[in-house]
């Protein structure tokens, strides 16, 4: 009988036990969109709070990272013109050591002193006179870049420092800032005491446990095809960031050739191989997000060898000559095969 009794409390209890409510956020940040997915499994959270508490770390975010806000962090460093050390923000310096990371295991390819010749291309905030710079003018930008060459970061330093070691150097941070303050926003939804959640600010991704079916978050990645907004394939995610940088949107065409925005850094002219989309699952966002791109500047052939030996995730998708102008070829590292592995 006491063996009975128990079962019916158990049963009964479950029976009472409610399914969690799935928070559903969207706002504007970074010029772009997030979109948030999270579950309250105690139902003692609201939407407007959580939103207050997002959008609060998210201006924090624009405020140190942004280069379209003049008066942010980064703006105003990219406005000095000496060569003296400056003090900067822990959240700034850890960006920054990431970035110098991914720029020296990249071959450089990953590199956020590229701004002029982003801005000379016609990819940034200027509209240039001509789509089509000329050979001096890319000479000339060339010689203002380079991470390893142009900057200096002190981590060691309280607090860390900053310091140009060209005047003229800019830093630009669109390539992994998105990703950062994805990961901020997760670890805000973290300390609220949501550990089930979806975070996604223009592409940029990371997760945590499950979906409201128990499952691990279904992201799908884009079919690199400006024409077409189809689905090329589906990952299971948890616990992980993920970022995808393409080819596909931001291009212009002259004289019947095609211009990606993404800039080889070493001829400062955009990239010319057949890889359209690189998308990498990485512990955080931010390492994704910067993965994505250099490894996507670095094309299949150049990167996949990289990626294999740090034990990256990636998916490349490269335009496939043989299946016609719309067709395309799917290539996994090891590690992205072990992670969609079904269990």
């Amino acid at each position: 009988m006491a063996r009975a009794a128990l079962i019916g409390m158990a049963l009964f209890l479950a029976a009472c036990k409610s399914e969690p409510t799935e928070l559903r956020l969207e706002g504007e940040t970074m010029g772009t969109t997030y979109h948030i997915v999270a579950l309250d499994a105690d139902d003692r959270l609201d939407d407007a709070g959580v939103k207050a508490a997002v959008e609060t770390a998210l201006t924090r975010v624009n405020a140190q990272m942004s280069n379209w806000d003049p008066n942010s962090e980064v703006s105003k460093f990219d406005a000095r013109q000496d060569t003296d050390p400056v003090a900067i923000s822990p959240e700034l310096a850890k960006v920054m050591a990431a970035a110098a990371e991914v720029n020296r295991l990249s071959e450089g390819q990953f590199d956020v002193t590229l701004g002029p010749l982003i801005e000379l291309w016609g990819f940034g905030a200027r509209t240039p006179e001509t789509p089509h710079p000329s050979d001096a003018a890319i000479t000339a930008a060339l010689a203002e870049v380079g991470q390893d060459k142009v900057l200096a970061l002190d981590t060691e330093a309280d607090p860390p420092t900053l310091t140009k070691l060209r005047p003229g150097a800019n830093v630009y941070l669109a390539a992994i800032a998105k990703g950062y303050g994805v990961d901020v926003v997760g670890q805000t939804l973290r300390d609220m005491g949501l550990n089930d959640y979806m975070v996604e600010i223009g592409g940029e991704i990371v997760t945590a446990g499950h979906n409201l079916q128990g499952k691990p978050w279904q992201i799908g990645i884009e079919r690199p095809d400006a024409g077409d907004r189809s689905i090329q394939e589906v990952v299971a995610l948890s616990g992980m960031g993920m970022a995808t940088s393409g080819d596909y949107r931001n291009y212009f065409e002259q004289d019947g050739r095609r211009y990606s925005h993404i800039i080889d850094a070493r001829t400062g002219r955009p990239v010319t191989h057949r890889t359209a989309s690189v998308t990498v699952l990485a512990d955080t966002a931010m390492m994704a997000d910067a993965w994505a791109t250099a490894l996507l500047a670095l094309g299949q052939e150049r990167g996949l060898p990289i990626a294999e030996a740090q034990g990256l995730a990636v998916l490349f998708i490269a335009r496939d000559p043989q299946a016609g102008d719309n067709g395309f070829a799917t290539t996994a590292t090891a590690r992205f095969r072990e992670l969609q592995a079904p269990e």
